[in-house]
């Protein structure tokens, strides 16, 4: 049976929640989670009310759309009113909106260029970017894509793939390289994955552009998922091996700060 979504405690100052809306957004969590069409005595256990109760909050969310009935019955699966609001929904556009502060307070903390990742395909499209005041600094890249495999921001948004999944991403080919520090092999990929997810962030040592030196961390959904990447990028000559480990920590903690948000 699917479980009832945790309830977030509230706070003295808070306002109370409108009871039946938050029962019909549980509706919604609940069915959003089932693997299988939920029946109304299973929202019916969840939501602690009378089947009736549970029948008007659905039946209310299946006219709107929200829901609907795959066949005969009162089971339910997601409406096309949720998915045809994902569709219209500009993802990237909030998520850049909800980071962009913490995006300029990374760059003017590091005092390097800043940029935040999406996974496009086999790419890391840059959706923001925050810059510096340095003379010589890593320019603004915002609407550009770059490999996966090869960029500290690419391989922050593979961080969770095992080396099946990277297979079937990139097939078993070797990986083309840009230098001689790009990893060449889904078996290194696989490892350097590993790292990351035990470190919390990916660097790149000029493996995508010579001279470019980049750190990036995983921005995370409530589920955990990895949703971005957001990192700072320098020359190799001002981002040395000393540098790496405090620049991650700012990276990490700002990663943090977002996927609380999201």
């Amino acid at each position: 049976m699917p479980k009832s979504p945790a309830k977030t405690p509230r706070t003295g100052n808070e306002t109370p929640p409108i009871q039946s809306l938050d029962r019909g957004l549980i509706i919604l969590e609940t069915v959003g989670r089932a693997s299988r069409a939920v029946t109304l005595r299973q929202l019916t256990e969840v939501l602690g009310i009378d089947r009736s109760s549970a029948f008007r909050l659905a039946n209310t969310l299946k006219r709107r759309g929200f829901l609907s009935n795959p066949a005969a019955g009162k089971d339910y699966v997601l409406g096309p009113s949720l998915w045809r609001l994902s569709r219209q929904y500009d993802w990237s556009a909030m998520l850049a909106t909800v980071a962009h502060d913490h995006l300029r307070n990374l760059a003017s903390v590091t005092g390097e260029t800043a940029h935040l990742a999406v996974r496009e395909g086999r790419n890391a499209l840059f959706i923001d970017h925050a810059a510096t005041n340095h003379v010589i600094a890593i320019s603004g890249q915002t609407g550009e894509a770059v490999p996966l495999y090869c960029t500290s921001h690419g391989k922050a948004l593979l961080a969770d793939f095992d080396e099946a999944g990277l297979r079937q991403l990139f097939g078993s080919k070797p990986l083309t390289g840009h230098t001689k520090n790009t990893l060449r092999t889904i078996a290194e990929l696989t490892s350097a994955c590993a790292e990351i997810r035990a470190r919390g962030y990916a660097t790149d040592d000029s493996e995508f552009m010579e001279g470019v030196a980049c750190v990036a961390a995983p921005i995370r959904d409530k589920e955990g998922l990895v949703v971005a990447s957001i990192g700072i990028s320098a020359p190799t000559g001002r981002f040395t091996t000393g540098m790496r480990v405090p620049m991650a920590a700012h990276v990490t903690r700002i990663a943090g700060l977002i996927s609380a948000l999201i």
